[in-house]
């Protein structure tokens, strides 16, 4: 694969490091649509091919190791091949992998996610979390006799039609291609930052079935909410009896053992649940009000005087996720692994702030529990590291003015120096990150905006 001419030296750094890499990708593209399996895995001029990985940090097919906050798409609370949890599918892999029957594991698995999960008087599980969003918003349906969601700008529950619009786009309206009109008109679509406008359309619609939302903010925090929205909105669906759904799969046991929920004292009707469940395995889960889930009971239905919904899914509960996750969650249940991780995590953005304020690079350092984001800036407003202040923004300065661009160059740095984030630009901490990838990614974010800086994208 001969190598582009760049004058950059980010990307020049970055190939040389690279060169398997590259190759893979170029055949990955004979086969596979845009050479990626995970829209989320972009990156240009292509993406690192790992080999394996280790507790904080992970290797390329280069050699290369990098410390690591893409974390399994924040699956990873407890790092990369945890003992406990690879012990634990190591058991279940010489058991079976598939029984298609039930199994005692998914029951245990239950009655952890009920015992750490305030609003989980029922649970289901799926092989996804963009199952879990489907699911949640059929059973919220079924049970109000309503057709629309209150969905907000931003916030992200999955692939499926029903959400697919305002979620990664389409954010001002407008149907994605391959959805259908209809499904779009399904969703009424607000800001987060007028609560005002969302009790006026909780007034004026009388068939609003749910709302759903991210507890954190759109994008694990990318948007945070304003202060309140939570009990806001928990007391304004109550008001016109329609229900609460939090998309917990990114903040379900890593913003505290009971989540968001648990954290802000906020309990949702219904909440999504998917990577941390299943300690980086395949699965995902709805849990909540037992009235709502048990519509998915023959018997609990037609006592009810309703329909059963039918639910199938080959992988659900599969015996090595249903493994790993009793494994990972019989661990957070033990150990406060949520408060270390973020420990780390407030550390690194501590740390992440000063490079910005000795290299007087005027963009803002992030983030709640064990995330952290970095904006860079891409309008070059006057900022102040040491002030920022994200609220301030809102959705149009934060994800709206995202530069995918300047977001790469960024990554390719880091990458080129040893890190590992995620595209946002930011990355999810896990319990087993310490003080020596805490001043390694300090040392790269220093090197890479001094790059950057050099190349005119600062």
């Amino acid at each position: 694969m001969t190598e582009p001419t760049t004058n950059s030296h980010i990307e020049r750094a970055y190939r040389a490091r690279t060169p398997r890499s590259a190759a893979l990708y170029g055949r990955a593209r004979q086969s596979i649509p845009a050479g990626l399996t995970h829209d989320s895995r972009t990156l240009l001029p292509y993406p690192i091919y790992a080999s394996k990985a280790a507790g904080s940090r992970k290797w390329d097919v280069d050699g290369n190791e990098y410390v690591d906050y893409f974390g399994g798409h924040g699956a990873l609370l407890l790092g990369h091949g945890h003992a406990s949890v690879i012990a634990a599918v190591a058991r279940q892999l010489e058991l079976g992998t598939h029984w298609g029957a039930a199994h005692e594991l998914e029951v245990a698995w239950a009655e952890l996610v009920a015992r750490l999960i305030g609003c989980a008087e029922r649970v289901r599980f799926t092989a996804s979390g963009t199952e879990a969003s489907h699911l949640a918003l059929r059973l919220a349906r079924a049970f109000t006799g309503k057709r629309k969601v209150i969905r907000f700008v931003g916030h992200f529950h999955g692939w499926h039609d029903g959400v697919a619009a305002g979620g990664m786009s389409h954010f001002h309206g407008g149907v994605p291609a391959g959805i259908l009109p209809g499904l779009v008109e399904e969703t009424l679509l607000l800001p987060v930052d007028d609560l005002e406008r969302v009790a006026r359309t909780l007034e004026a619609a009388n068939d609003v079935a749910a709302m759903v939302l991210e507890p954190s903010g759109a994008s694990w925090g990318q948007v945070p909410l304003p202060p309140g929205f939570l009990a806001s909105v928990r007391a304004l669906s109550r008001q016109h009896g329609v229900l609460l759904i939090f998309d917990e799969v990114i903040t379900g046991f890593r913003w505290s053992r009971g989540g968001a929920q648990g954290r802000f004292g906020v309990a949702p009707d219904l909440c999504i649940l998917a990577k941390i469940l299943a300690g980086g395995l395949p699965g995902g889960a709805v849990a909540g009000r037992a009235d709502i889930l048990d519509q998915l009971d023959a018997g609990a239905a037609a006592a009810a005087k309703r329909e059963k919904i039918g639910h199938q899914g080959t992988f659900n509960a599969n015996p090595l996720s249903a493994a790993a996750g009793v494994a990972m969650l019989s661990r957070l249940q033990h150990e406060d692994l949520c408060a270390v991780a973020e420990r780390t995590a407030a550390e690194l953005r501590h740390g992440l702030t000063q490079v910005l304020i000795e290299e007087a690079v005027p963009w803002g350092i992030y983030g709640e529990a064990s995330a952290f984001l970095i904006f860079p800036n891409p309008k070059r407003l006057a900022i102040d590291p040491a002030r920022f202040d994200p609220l301030a923004l809102g959705f149009e300065g934060l994800k709206g003015a995202r530069n995918p661009e300047l977001c790469y160059r960024l990554r390719l740095a880091m990458l080129a120096n040893g890190v590992d984030i995620m595209g946002a630009p930011g990355g999810l901490v896990s319990a087993v990150h310490g003080p020596d990838d805490v001043a390694r990614t300090l040392e790269a974010f220093r090197t890479a905006v001094r790059w950057l800086k050099s190349e005119g994208d600062v």
